[in-house]
Formats: structure tokens, C-alpha cells, sequence
């Protein structure tokens, strides 16, 4: 099916694209099993050390190779097939799950080996999430491209929803278990990658210098609705994350074990999804730059509730609504970074767009793991919503074109 065949109104219309059909199913396996692995793993070293800084280390691992290779990363999207990009990445997943499979049956517990499989998880992260952002222009056509963020970020939080769950429930027969089904996972995404046909070969004719490498982060520094949209998000999320602490929370404050870990996991994408859901439908979304401060200012709102919380039942429900505000910001940040951006440029910008959220998840999961170190799993936590707060209310003034944007598309 060509793009201009896509004239179904519907929400479900753009998966008569076979090419974006396999495209979701792949990114719907490699969420799962990113979200089965992130709740063993933060299980299974809190086991090991008893430390909030080593949940800490864990976030840092992964972000570190953001940082490393983000321009790289950005530069190979745009000059390479970027079908062919994901899939290296995900033999790349392939092998390190496996490895931690070997690891867990064979009762090893050296943390320090843990931490290195998971910096080849973050290497792999570095390079798969601008390749997969690049591609999916190259996928649908423009009038279908708003559904189909929104439908693509629904593979991310039926994942997140599912994911958790199901690794903390086969957590219980050992963690072998999670690290051999994420594996199979794997494997059956490479399987639909093959099926969409290669995307055009690229792309850019620029000679390799230091003005190209980082002509994605001038793009977006020169561009203050760019601006404005990933910062807020690096610093609102980084500040107001709390999901490294999830474990302490789990064994120590809530006393649930690792099923109830999964359920904690679980629980904001269980709000994202169906925010993502509505957001399908609603592609001609209005007042979005209020929109997006009013959701991460709910953001962190609902972390300081679940800080606060000592009830199950009720830092559920935090998780939830905070799962289901970040789906905004993430839902228009997602739709205008790729809307404003050439597609020529579109792997550089992309690669910047991702160390921004890998910096706001996994370094806000160090900055939250060392913090905790401090003062405490519960302090942590409430002053990163209070930070969250202050972000928002600094940025709707710093940030005025980005506060009054009205329409996703400029």
C-alpha cells in the first residue's frame, strides 16, 4: 500500500500500511521486553546490594551511552538505512538479554557485570531511538503522521503496562525466566523489522565535520518551540522521576514484593495508554503549548501525592495520573519535534530529542538513586516534585511562543 492510498479516517487507519503495521508490532515486542528487563534487573540488584545509589547506577549505565554517541548516533540515522540501523540495534539487545539469561541460571551475582550488560542495552538504546524516530515520517504520510505518534506511543504503554507486570509475575520462578522470554521477544522483532521494506538511502551528501555532527542541536537551540519542548521535559522529568526508586518503595515502604513492583511499574502506563488512546482521536488538537505545561505541572503534582503515600491502593492511583500527564507532554513534544524538522535533519534532531529524554529518565534515575542516598527514598521523591513545579512554572515564562502555540502543526 502506497502513502497516498492512507485515506481512512479512522483511528485504526494506519495500519493498513503493512510497513507501519510491522513497525509497531516491532516496537511493541522491544518495549515489552525493555519493560520485563528494567523491573528484573532493578529487583535483582537492590537484592544484591541493598543500595538506592546502585538503582541509581543502573539509570546511569544506560544514559551514559546516550550521552557518549548521541551526535554519532544522530549522523548514522541520516546517512544509513535506518531500517537496517534498528535492526543491528536489536541483535545487539538480542545478545545482551541473552547474556543475562546465562548469568541468572548459572547464579552469578557480580553487580559490576550486571552494569556493563546494561550499558550494551543503553549503547544499543543510543542508536535505536533516532533510527526509530526517523523512520517513522518515512512510513505514513503527513496527514496520518499525528496518528500515528499517537499510535506508536501506545506501543510503548501497552508495553509499560503489560511489561511489568508480566516480568515481576515470572520473576517469582527466577529471574532466568524473565531474561529467557525477552529473548524470544527479541528475536520475533528483528522478524517484523525484515518485513518493512528498506527506507531510502540517504540521505545527506555533507562531509563528516563537526558543523554537521551538531548541526541537530543548533537546529533546536535556534528554534524556541524545539527549545522550550525537550528542555522542559529534561528537567520537569529528570527532577520528578522516581522510578529507580520503585524497588524501595516496593520491599521497604509498601512491603509488595517483586509482583507488586511490576504493578507500581505498571501503573502510569496504564493512564498513559488510555491518554494515548483518546489522543488518537483528537489529531486537530487545540491550545496544545497550555496544554503541555498544565500536564507536566499535574506531572509533578501526582509525584509529591505518591511521595507521600504509605497506601497501595492510593500511590496506584498517583502513578496513574502521572503516567497519564507525562502521555500529553510526551504526545506533543513527540509531534512537533518531527513536524518542525526536515527529514534530511530529522536523525541528528532526533538523536538530540533522545539524549533529552534519556537524560530526564535514566540520569534522572541516578540523580534520584543518590539523592535517596541522602535524605531518604520518601524526601527524594517529594522534592522532585516540587522541582517538577518549579521547572514548569519557569519555563511558561521563559518560553512564551511554546506556552501560546496553538495547533501541533505551525
Amino acid at each position: 500500500m502506497t502513502l497516498s492510498d492512507q485515506k481512512s479516517p479512522g483511528a485504526l487507519a494506519v495500519f493498513q500500511n503493512r510497513d507501519f503495521a510491522a513497525f509497531f508490532a516491532s516496537r511493541l515486542l522491544s518495549s515489552l521486553s525493555s519493560q520485563m528487563i528494567d523491573v528484573a534487573v532493578g529487583w535483582l540488584v537492590y537484592q544484591l546490594t541493598d543500595s538506592a545509589f546502585a538503582l541509581g547506577l543502573v539509570g546511569l549505565c544506560i544514559f551514559a551511552p546516550n550521552l557518549i554517541f548521541a551526535l554519532l548516533a544522530g549522523h548514522v540515522a541520516d546517512r544509513f538505512d535506518r531500517r537496517f540501523v534498528l535492526v543491528v540495534c536489536y541483535i545487539l539487545m538480542l545478545s545482551a538479554t541473552f547474556c543475562l539469561f546465562v548469568i541468572a541460571y548459572e547464579g552469578r551475582t557480580q553487580v559490576e557485570l550486571i552494569f556493563a550488560i546494561v550499558a550494551i542495552f543503553g549503547t544499543a538504546r543510543a542508536f535505536s531511538n533516532p533510527a526509530g524516530q526517523a523512520l517513522l515520517p518515512n512510513l505514513v504520510s503527513k496527514d496520518m503522521f499525528a496518528r500515528a505518534v499517537a499510535t506508536t506511543s501506545s506501543a510503548w504503554q501497552i508495553a509499560t503496562i503489560a511489561g511489568p507486570a508480566i516480568g515481576g509475575l515470572l520473576y517469582g520462578f527466577g529471574p532466568e525466566v524473565v531474561f529467557l522470554v525477552t529473548t524470544i521477544f527479541y528475536s520475533a522483532c528483528l522478524v517484523f523489522l525484515l518485513i518493512i521494506r528498506p527506507s531510502l538511502r540517504v540521505r545527506a551528501k555533507e562531509k563528516l565535520t563537526w558543523d554537521y555532527l551538531t548541526a541537530g542541536m543548533r537546529y533546536i537551540w535556534s528554534n524556541e518551540v524545539l527549545l522550550g519542548s525537550v528542555s522542559l521535559d529534561l528537567f520537569a522529568v529528570l527532577l520528578g522521576g522516581a522510578t529507580a526508586l520503585l524497588p524501595i518503595y516496593a520491599r521497604d515502604i509498601l512491603f509488595i514484593g517483586p509482583f507488586g513492583l511490576g504493578l507500581l511499574r505498571t501503573m502510569p502506563a496504564v493512564g498513559a495508554f488510555v491518554t494515548a488512546l483518546v489522543l488518537a482521536q483528537l489529531p486537530d488538537l487545540q491550545k496544545v503549548g497550555h496544554k503541555m505545561f498544565i500536564a507536566v505541572a499535574i506531572f509533578g503534582l501526582a509525584t509529591i501525592g505518591f511521595g507521600l503515600s504509605t497506601n497501595f491502593y492510593l500511590s496506584l492511583f498517583f502513578l496513574t495520573i502521572l503516567g497519564a500527564a507525562d502521555m500529553v507532554n510526551v504526545f506533543i513534544r513527540s509531534t512537533i519535534v518531527q513536524i518542525e524538522t526536515p527529514d534530511e535533519m530529522r536523525g541528528r534532531v532526533s538523536a538530540v530529542n533522545s539524549l533529552f529524554i534519556g537524560a530526564s529518565n535514566e540520569l534522572g534515575e541516578f540523580e534520584s538513586g543518590v539523592l535517596a542516598g541522602f535524605v531518604g527514598a520518601v524526601p527524594s521523591v517529594i522534592i522532585g516534585g516540587i522541582g517538577s513545579l518549579l521547572i514548569t512554572l519557569l519555563w511558561a515564562r521563559w518560553f512564551p511562543k511554546l506556552r501560546e502555540r496553538n495547533q501541533l502543526s505551525s
